[in-house]
């Protein structure tokens, strides 16, 4: 059995984080953790662009509902897009996590750095949609709700360049 751990810290607002990458293989022929659309610039782009323009789109679909004053529909779309965060561009940033980019620190130890600030631009969206949620319960639909819908776009967005450029270029 082969074994691989890849360990490495960086200091976020809360203190110093510490990230373990762990591999273990049973034979050479296991099929590696992350598939083939990670690894190519051309398909990663694609999950990029798909997931950021649904955002965009139910972000668009939820300010209109706003506009036209239909708060029930409003607020299940609100919903739905939390739901959209988490499954679609929060599951990607997992399958990332789990595989590909332990895979890139390994074959390119010069890209630990890279690695570790794209980890923690996932864990800022991951605090913001739990931020969204917790705003929610208190306020429902607030100004503070809808601008962490939108800085939500925009950390992806820079983090999708970041990535290609970093990564892939």
């Amino acid at each position: 059995m082969d074994r691989l751990t890849v360990q490495f810290q960086y200091m976020s607002q809360s203190g110093i984080v510490e990230v373990e990458f762990r591999s273990e293989r049973m034979n050479k022929m296991e099929k590696p953790k992350s598939g083939p659309a990670l690894k190519q610039l051309h398909s990663h782009r694609a999950i990029h662009e798909g997931g950021l323009a649904g955002a965009e789109q139910k972000t668009s679909d939820l300010i209109a509902l706003l506009r036209e004053g239909d708060l029930e529909s409003a607020n299940m779309a609100a919903d739905d897009l939390v739901d959209y965060w988490k499954t679609r561009v929060i599951a990607h940033a997992d399958a990332e996590e789990a595989g590909f980019y332990e895979e890139i620190a390994t074959a390119k130890p010069e890209l630990k750095d890279v690695v570790i600030q794209l980890i923690r631009d996932h864990d800022l969206m991951r605090i913001i949609v739990k931020d969204i949620e917790e705003l929610r319960e208190k306020e429902q639909l607030s100004p503070n709700v809808i601008h962490r819908f939108y800085s939500l776009m925009i950390v992806n967005d820079i983090h999708s360049r970041d990535e290609e450029r970093l990564l892939f270029e």
